[in-house]
């Protein structure tokens, strides 16, 4: 029988930076934009973030 739980000593992985910017992003898109399905919004979203402050490649 295999357990469904997380380990004590286990957990979550931390987000990325991409990670973290995707998740808040598609949600504002959602909002503004409700039209727009997923696969256009996660577009939408992933094009932002090659010019955002969060990218690691955008730090100067």
């Amino acid at each position: 029988e295999k357990s469904t739980k997380k380990s004590a000593t286990g957990g979550a992985k931390k987000l990325s930076a991409y990670n973290k910017f995707m998740k808040t992003e598609l949600a504002k898109v959602k909002v503004e934009k409700p039209s727009l399905n997923h696969k256009d919004a996660f577009k939408e979203v992933a094009s932002r973030w090659k010019t955002a402050a969060e990218n690691p490649k955008n730090a100067k």
